[in-house]
């Protein structure tokens, strides 16, 4: 069961970006979205990224892949021609990170511990791609007028998930800690889990405002009443899988009875129904 999961994480941490490749980054193209105040949204291939764009300088949430890191500046340029003063890291996975080690060298990366630990543990890791201000529970940025809160939530899509909130403009950019329209990622290998990403959706619901906009990791610009659908379908999943446990269904009994025809559509190329009821399978069993 372990080897299925890991081969989940193999997917989307390495298959994915060899999807990519295979498909020639030079053929994306960044689309850019204004949020609410200085705050942005950049589309490429990979994680969404954040954007402040303010008078005095830049900041930079999450940088998708190292082939894209000249078009993903070259947006952050047309927003407003100013230096990049800061790169937060959401979490370690290659799609957000994979531009480090060029924007590291126009500013200084934060972002939890355990993103550095996990970053630096592969062998073939980039010095440069580290973060080089890391936090066990978070810290506060303050860029021009606008005050930026970074917030480490444990055990959700990984051990180093952070939510980055932007004050002033209220637009809170959540990482993989929502997928938005499809089911979620939830990395077991690397200290995910099924419940404490829940537990996260229903902490991030009750402390922010209800009017924030939410930039998730994946999928179109969304608010709290889209965080509030995710909990609902999380909910749904963990119960009724649960009680396929309970009842002491085999993991291939679960497949067959599948997740219900409300929640079929958030089925996608990476994490199909399939896959989505094999990590609830496993890390609730």
């Amino acid at each position: 069961m372990k080897s299925f999961v890991l081969g989940i994480t193999l997917l989307f941490t390495t298959a994915y970006s060899y999807t990519i490749q295979a498909n020639e980054m030079d053929t994306v193209t960044i689309k850019t979205q204004s949020v609410a105040g200085d705050v942005y949204m950049l589309e490429g291939a990979g994680g969404n990224i954040g954007v402040l764009a303010t008078p005095d300088g830049l900041l930079l949430v999450d940088d998708q892949f190292k082939p894209l890191a000249d078009k993903i500046e070259s947006a952050m340029q047309s927003i407003v021609d100013k230096p990049l003063k800061y790169i937060v890291n959401t979490h370690f996975h290659g799609d957000h990170t994979g531009s480090n080690s060029y924007f590291s060298h126009h500013a200084p990366i934060f972002a939890h511990h355990n993103v550095r630990k996990r970053l630096s543990s592969k062998s073939d890791h980039d010095h440069a791609a580290l973060p080089v201000v890391t936090y066990e529970n978070g810290i506060t940025i303050h860029l021009s007028d606008e005050t930026i809160e970074l917030s480490h939530y444990p055990s959700g899509h990984t051990d180093g998930d952070t939510v980055v909130y932007f004050k002033k403009a209220n637009v809170l950019h959540m990482g993989d800690l929502f997928f938005q329209g499809r089911f979620p990622f939830i990395d077991l290998n690397n200290g995910g889990s099924v419940k404490g990403y829940l537990a996260n959706a229903k902490s991030i619901l009750s402390t922010f405002p209800s009017t924030t906009k939410i930039i998730p990791g994946h999928g179109n610009l969304t608010d709290m009443n889209g965080l509030k659908d995710l909990i609902a379908m999380l909910e749904f999943s963990i119960s009724r899988v649960e009680k396929a446990v309970a009842n002491k269904l085999s993991l291939e009994q679960v497949i067959k009875q599948g997740i219900g025809e409300k929640y079929k559509s958030l089925d996608w190329n990476f994490i199909t129904e399939e896959k989505w009821l094999t990590t609830l399978y496993t890390d609730l069993k």
